[in-house]
């Protein structure tokens, strides 16, 4: 027998069309061309999930980037208060009034800080940690804001998952049984709804001594008050 094999001039698996076997081909050249093809095939099927994550990522860095956009504000007059919670367009204009919390200035936020009357939650939210592999190092993002506070991000969405509501509550709860007598100030930055949202959801669920403060960190900022770097808080149930 030859170098060109006659008998197995077509392709393996009846792959004409596939691989052009229109004239005699080998057999290794044939295993070869499958082998080729059959890696292009596993690398489109393991690409697509990874393009749709990186798709999901990018959503959430627009959304992100979108809060850090200041709003034009059309009329100066503030909207009306509503009866329900922000769901889309965050980073608009927000009301002057949140039914049942106590909107606070930056004067007003200040004494309470320095005061140590009050519990400062920056509800500015982040991208979940994306799927990486296995022994990838991962380095959580900080955020800038106002010193002491705590960061719990996502908790000002209109609606929220069964995992960041667990989490939103155990938190509430956790402050509430550890300083029951402070103020809990929700915060974000300015003309942010997710504040609003944020204080509104824990009134729905019962708490009192809520502030809203919603010239968040860039009115304490603007003012000179001191920030800090800080990570998100834990799940509070292993605290």
């Amino acid at each position: 027998m030859g170098l060109i094999d006659q008998s197995h001039s077509t392709c393996l698996n009846g792959m004409t069309d596939t691989f052009n076997c229109s004239f005699p081909v080998s057999r290794p050249a044939q295993i070869m061309r499958l082998a080729v093809f059959c890696f292009l095939m596993a690398a489109v099927l393991c690409t697509v999930p990874a393009l749709n994550a990186l798709a999901k990522e990018a959503q959430d860095a627009g959304e992100i980037q979108q809060l850090n956009t200041p709003p034009a504000q059309a009329d100066g007059k503030p909207p009306a208060e509503p009866d329900g919670y922000r769901m889309d367009d965050y980073r608009k204009p927000v009301p002057a009034t949140l039914k049942g919390a106590t909107v606070i200035d930056t004067i007003t936020a200040e004494n309470l800080w320095e005061d140590n009357s009050a519990i400062f939650i920056d509800v500015f939210p982040k991208s979940p940690k994306p799927k990486l592999p296995e022994g990838t190092l991962w380095i959580d993002p900080k955020r800038d804001t106002i010193a002491k506070g705590l960061w719990l991000p996502n908790v000002g969405y209109g609606a929220l998952t069964d995992d960041i509501t667990a989490y939103f509550k155990g938190w509430l709860e956790k402050l509430r049984a550890e300083h029951p007598s402070k103020t809990l100030v929700f915060f974000c930055l300015r003309d942010c709804w997710m504040s609003w949202n944020a204080a509104k959801r824990a009134l729905s669920w019962g708490y009192e001594n809520i502030a809203w403060y919603p010239d968040g960190t860039d009115g304490w900022i603007e003012a000179g008050n001191d920030v800090d770097a800080i990570a998100s808080g834990p799940d509070p149930k292993k605290q």
